[in-house]
This record gives C-alpha cells, sequence and structure tokens, in this order.
C-alpha cells in the first residue's frame, strides 16, 4: 500500500507541468577513486523539483533544499522557494538553516570519538563524570504531591553513557499524553530555565525524577544535552571546542556550527510558521544563544550535513580524513532498541541504535525506507539518511516550525520517497 501511494503521488506531481533542472555543489565523493554512479531516474529528479517548487507555491513552506548522493557520490542537488519571503530572497542550495535535533548525531559522534580513544565508555556510570547524578531518583507515581513534587525512590539501575545514547536513560520529557509528569518535565527542562551554561543546566536536570528506571524504553528528551555536558568534562574542551576541532574542520563543514548572535543571521534562512488561516508567518523564535545543547541549537547547509552523512556512509571517513572507525559507526548503526521509537506519534518500525533511529522493520515504517537504514530528522523541517542497502544517502532541508495550524512535513519524506523510487 505505502509503494502504491507513492506512485500516486509521484505521477500527480509529474502530471502537475512543474519541472526543473537539478543544480550542482561542490560536495567531493566519499573517497577519492570511486566510479561515477548512475543518477536518479530523470522522471525522479524532475519530481522533486516539481514537488519542492509546489510546496512553495502553494503556501505550505517557505522553500526547501534537497540533495542526494548514490554510492558516495553526489548525484543532484537543488532548491526552490523563498530563503525569505518579504525581501524576495530565493533559497539556494548554499543557505543555512537550523537543523535543531539534526544536532543530536553530530552529538552522539563526538561522544564515539571519545569512546574509541578510551577516555569515555558506554557503560561508564554518568555520575563518575557528573557527580550530581550520583543520587538520581525515579518517579513512582504520576500524580503530584501537595507540593508539587513526585512521590520517587533512589534508582535501582545506574546512569550509564549507553543509557544516554540509546534515549534509555529515563530522563524527560518525552511525548507522552495527558502526563502530569511529562508536563512538570517540559516546565522544569533544560530549555525553560531562565539562564545558565550547559553545565549548571544539566545539574538542575539531576534534581528532577526519572520517568522510568535506565534501560527501561525508549524516551525522547534531554539525553543528548547531558551527553554533550559529559563530553566536556571527558574531553576538558567545551561541547563547541570539540565538535569544530575533532568533527565540523576535519570534515570541511564551515558553515555549520551553533547559531551566532541576531546580528549575524542575515544569512539564515527566515522560520515560519501558519496562523490561522493557513498562510506563512514569521515563526517566534528563541534568540538565547548563551549556552550549546547537545541536542539541537546548530545551524548546517545541505552540503556540510551532506559531508557528514557521507562519512558515516563510508564507515567513518571522509575524502581521506577519518573521524570514527568503521567498527564504531557499525556500532552506532545497529539496532540497540528494537522498538517503541516515536510510538507516542503512532509510528512503528522504528528502533535505535547510538545517537540515531534505525529501520527495524520497513514494512511497517511509514516512511520510504529500507531495513537498516538509519536517520534523523529536526523540528523545522529537515532530515537526512543513509540507506546502506541501496547506497542512497539524503539530506532535505525546509524551515517550518510546527505549530497549531501547521501540518507535519509531509514534503520532506515524499522527495526522500522520490528519490527512492528513482533507483
Amino acid at each position: 500500500m505505502k509503494k502504491v501511494c507513492l506512485t500516486i503521488i509521484i505521477a500527480t506531481v509529474l502530471t502537475s507541468g512543474c519541472s526543473g533542472k537539478s543544480g550542482k555543489l561542490d560536495v567531493p565523493p566519499a573517497r577519492d577513486g570511486l566510479a561515477a554512479p548512475e543518477n536518479l531516474a530523470w522522471w525522479s529528479r524532475a519530481a522533486i523539483d516539481a514537488t519542492m517548487r509546489f510546496s512553495a507555491w502553494s503556501g505550505s513552506h517557505s522553500g526547501s533544499i534537497a540533495m542526494f548522493a548514490r554510492d558516495g557520490v553526489v548525484v543532484y542537488s537543488n532548491a526552490a522557494g523563498w530563503k525569505d519571503i518579504a525581501s524576495g530572497q530565493p533559497m539556494t542550495v548554499d543557505t543555512p538553516v537550523r537543523i535543531a535535533s539534526m544536532t543530536k548525531p553530530i552529538t552522539a559522534t563526538a561522544a564515539m570519538i571519545l569512546v574509541q580513544e578510551g577516555k569515555l565508555g558506554l557503560d561508564d556510570s554518568v555520575a563518575d563524570y557528573l557527580p550530581e547524578f550520583a543520587a538520581l531518583r525515579v518517579a513512582i507515581s504520576d500524580t503530584p504531591n501537595a507540593d508539587g513534587s513526585f512521590p520517587s525512590v533512589p534508582v535501582s539501575t545506574v546512569l550509564t553513557v549507553r543509557h544516554l545514547l540509546t534515549f534509555s536513560s529515563g530522563i524527560g520529557p518525552g511525548r507522552d499524553k495527558d502526563s502530569a509528569l511529562v508536563a512538570h518535565w517540559d516546565d522544569q527542562g533544560i530549555y525553560n530555565q531562565p539562564a545558565g551554561d550547559l553545565a549548571e543546566r544539566v545539574a538542575l536536570l539531576a534534581q528532577l525524577p526519572l520517568l522510568e528506571e535506565p534501560g527501561t524504553r525508549w524516551r525522547y528528551g534531554f539525553s543528548l544535552d547531558v551527553l554533550a555536558r559529559v563530553i566536556e568534562v571527558s574531553s576538558g574542551d567545551s561541547i563547541s571546542e570539540f565538535l569544530q576541532t575533532r568533527i565540523l574542520q576535519p570534515l570541511g563543514m564551515k558553515d555549520t556550527g551553533y547559531l551566532p548572535p541576531p546580528s549575524k543571521r542575515d544569512i539564515f534562512a527566515t522560520v515560519y510558521t501558519q496562523d490561522e488561516d493557513g498562510d506563512l508567518i514569521i515563526a517566534p523564535l528563541p534568540n538565547d544563544t548563551s549556552w550549546t545543547p547537545g541536542g539541537g541549537g546548530m545551524v548546517s547547509t545541505a552540503a556540510d550535513y551532506m559531508r557528514f552523512a557521507l562519512m558515516l556512509w563510508n564507515g567513518g571517513e571522509y575524502q581521506g580524513v577519518r573521524i570514527l572507525e568503521k567498527e564504531t559507526v557499525d556500532s552506532m548503526r545497529r539496532l540497540h532498541i528494537a522498538d517503541g521509537v516515536l510510538a507516542a506519534e503512532d509510528i512503528t518500525g522504528l528502533g535505535w541504535g547510538l545517537g540515531v533511529a534505525v529501520v527495524a522493520d520497513e514494512d511497517a515504517t511509514i516512511m520510504p525506507d529500507r531495513n537498516d537504514d538509519f536517520w534523523w530528522s529536526g523540528y523545522y523541517g529537515t532530515t537526512f539518511f543513509v540507506s546502506p542497502e541501496t547506497g542512497l544517502v539524503g539530506v532535505v532541508m525546509s524551515q517550518n516550525e510546527p505549530g497549531e495550524f501547521s501540518g507535519l512535513p509531509v514534503e520532506i519524506f515524499i522527495v526522500q520517497g522520490i528519490a527512492f523510487a528513482g533507483l
């Protein structure tokens, strides 16, 4: 049924009369000597162009960027729509965007660098690096006490680095519906604290009761923010410095980093959302750049993130620069959590590796994918994936904040599906 629906979508787009020409961008192959792969089918490239253009024309998104590589070589790159609607600036393939949770795989990679160097262990206690996590408690009821606290007991399982990487730490908030404890984590969580750097914000998280014992279930929350602080203590560098010197600069990701102050944001795509009439309006975004989260906060370009994705596709090396050992990448993309990923969104078929989602059952997922594909997405409508079976690697970016009147960013996954269909 999924493949039939995808065929209908493609046919609809192709008959709309809108087609484009894919652009080119200088992103070197994953390694020298790779043979030129077959391109995506002509109709696939035309359909991707048309989908992005229609999305901008219809007002679903302001603009989009798509880039795909096959067997380690970029075979498609193009953009459509607007970087900023009011000024009429077009979206281009080199427009920087906020990648939000696509920061997480980069943070996970940083941790795995330290693991393979012996400076960090997957089964190390988090409290070895962050002593404030030595006295963790776990909630035993979702009903708060009269003083607003929650009944809790000391944890019986030691919180480890592995728990952080697999999102099985019990650290909230998660997305459970109608949960007073999740609401408490939302209110007291890392982004709602009035001030403080990463160390101070993470320390306050240690005072909140875990939602379950570590190792119990997958939960979307602040695990990677805590991991970023562990990286700082283990390496002796700030998370920003470590990412720059050990990942971003070696890979040539010159346009990737944490969000700069407002005075330096003219080059970034404007983030929009929808009003009650469905019209695009500028999204009110936080401007705090005083701290560096591990689970979000970075900006990048399609080309930069493609370099990162090709490094993972190529077993940890890009253009002769080795970031990770092949065995380390294999561990990251292996199923450590077999199911339950994004279950709160009624999504099935997904498991989790170390910092990335992994397709466990391609027939059960709603996305076009293959078993063992690994990927992650960002809050503002960005996604990347690596498909080992097909050799397809993709980065798709838009800038639309989900809101009360906004739909899901289905266009980015339609584009992904069209690329798979064009193999």
